[in-house]
Parts: structure tokens; sequence; C-alpha cells
């Protein structure tokens, strides 16, 4: 912005924008304040104001005592006002663990191990996604503490029972087999979906392992895969004389996070291919070849995922190769279970 250079407008608007930078997030909060105001309170406005003061100060990368007695006093003016605005919404009168933390010990813990910019996020945010936050989302919300308190955490490797195989085939003779395969009537649409995109997604694969040479690759099919968890993934022309194509939740990576339309951090797939790629001298890979329901990265329609875990609709829009050993939503094509 001419005359303000620490300012930036966003001239063709925010719907636009597929991915927000950490930057371009930085810049937005700088002008949103000049949005709001006079359309929400003057107290929602001032709360506002006082965050963003309170962050810039919490994102300096070397404090002097100054520096620390500003932060200190940025997050008493922020947490007193924030307190007298939301406390009566709150169950607990916003006796948070976090909020108590940051107000009473984020200044001592900046002195005794230099500026939080960084960890604090990578370490407590992702703990928190990963052991709290997902497993909440994928459960069915029933006595949610007392489970995850005594619930066995598992440091091994989800065991994959793998049954029904469907098909084997070399990876040099894929293409001539799903051209043979376009003439199995009792194939549905899905696993023809899943044919066309195999060889470009696996591909892709290959390329981010480093992997050039697949000679002597062998490819196995299934129809099904029981996890340890006892949960059922299926990609399957008939099961009980239906097809069926489980459906999963997926608990997005934070890297790739704002590439995509997310329900809180979680997308929902469907299962096109359940499959084992054989190579020599390797472990094998388990994949299962997934397909998001409604939307698709604008920047990699087509990509791959690695140890993570999308409103629902039939609009396929876009495929990517993802390990099976997940947190799984198992359901039919109609409905969630």
């Amino acid at each position: 912005m001419r005359g303000y250079p620490g300012l930036k407008i966003f001239s063709k608007g925010l719907q636009s924008i597929a991915r927000l930078t950490a930057s371009e997030h930085r810049d937005l909060m700088k002008v949103m304040v000049f949005v709001v105001d006079g359309l929400l309170s003057d107290d929602l406005s001032e709360v506002y104001i006082k965050w963003n003061e309170m962050y810039m100060l919490s994102r300096l990368e070397i404090f002097k005592e100054s520096d620390l007695e500003k932060f200190q006093k940025a997050i008493n003016e922020w947490a007193d006002l924030f307190v007298i605005l939301f406390r009566k919404k709150s169950d607990s009168k916003m006796k948070f663990p976090k909020f108590h933390s940051w107000i009473f010990h984020i200044v001592d813990t900046i002195q005794k191990y230099r500026a939080i910019n960084g960890y604090t996020t990578e370490t407590y945010e992702s703990l928190h996604k990963s052991y709290v936050k997902t497993p909440y989302r994928l459960s069915n919300k029933k006595a949610i503490i007392k489970r995850r308190v005594t619930e066995e955490l598992h440091k091994t490797p989800t065991a994959l029972i793998y049954t029904s195989k469907l098909f084997e085939f070399k990876l040099l003779e894929a293409s001539i087999f799903f051209e043979q395969q376009k003439k199995n009537s009792d194939l549905t649409e899905n696993m023809i979906k899943g044919f066309a995109k195999f060889l470009e997604c696996l591909d892709s694969f290959f390329d981010m392992l480093d992997i050039i040479s697949a000679e002597d690759c062998r490819i196995k099919i299934f129809g099904s895969i029981t996890l340890k968890n006892i949960n059922i993934l299926r990609a399957t022309n008939k099961f009980q004389n239906q097809p069926w194509f489980s459906n999963i939740a997926i608990a997005m990576n934070d890297a790739e996070l704002f590439e995509y339309q997310s329900d809180n951090e979680t997308c929902y797939a469907q299962t096109l291919l359940i499959t084992e790629v054989i190579l020599p001298n390797k472990l094998p890979f388990y994949l299962a070849l997934v397909q998001w329901y409604d939307f698709k990265s604008k920047k990699t329609p087509y990509m791959l995922i690695d140890n993570t875990t999308n409103s629902c609709n039939d609009n396929f829009k876009g495929e990517r190769w993802l390990p099976v050993t997940l947190y799984v939503c198992i359901g039919t094509n109609g409905g969630w279970e």
C-alpha cells in the first residue's frame, strides 16, 4: 500500500486464494481491524487490536528485558479484556491450561529457553492434534475422556491383515492388464477409476522415494484389509452382493493444510484400490489409492501423502496415494458407521 509499506491490500479478494501463507496471514491480521471496525462492538475490535500487538511481540527472535516487560504488559491487557468478554460463555470460566500457561509462564519460559517462535506451535500444537483432536473427531464422542485415559497406545506399527486378493500382476504388464479389465462387466466405476489413475500415482510415489528402477515389481490388489483396531477397509466390487468402497477420514498434514478445504483440519475420501507393491530387496509398500470428496488442490491435484490420517458427495476431483496405517472411518457409500 503506497505510503504504508507494512500494509498489503488483497486486490483480488480472499476467495481466490487457495492457500494462505503465514506471511499473508500476518498481512491479513494487520488490515482486518479496519474491516471489522464499526461492524463489531468497540470491545471486540479492541480485543482484536490487543491480540495483534501481543502476537507481533511474541514473534521476536531476540528479547531484551524491556521487550519482555512490554510483552507481559501486552499479554495482561489482552487477557483481561478477553476474559471480561468471553467468561460468561465459557463453562469453565476461562480456566484453560494453555490460557493460564500463556499468561503466567510464557515470559519465564522465554527467559529460560529464549524465543518461543518456532517450537511452541511445532511441538505442543502437533502433539495436541495427534493425541487429542484427531482421536476425538474420529470417535463416537461417548465417554471420550475415560476412553482416552485408559486406551492402550501402540508403539509398534499397526498390524495389517489383507484378505480377499482380487488381482496380481507384474508392473511391466499393468497397462495390458488394465486394458483387459475394461471388458470385465463385474467391475464398478470406482475400481475402473482407480485403474485409470494407478500408474500415474504410483509413478509419483516412486519419484518421491527416489525409486529409479521398478524391474520385477509385482502388484497385488485386495478387496479388504483388517487393521489392528478391528476396523476393516474395503474396496471391492461385491461384498454381500453390493459394491463397497470405504469412506475414510484423514487428519491433514500441517504442511499441506492450507492447500485443502477441510472440516476442522480433517478431510474425507473414498477408497478406490487397496494394494501391496512388492519390489525386490525392499519391504512391501502397503498403499491405498483414494479420491477426495468435494474438492482438490489447485496446485497439486494428484500427489502423495505419507503417514497422515474431506462434507461428502459424489463429486470426484482428485486422487492421491495414502498409506493405509491410519485412523479409518468404515462405512458404506451411503453413510458412516
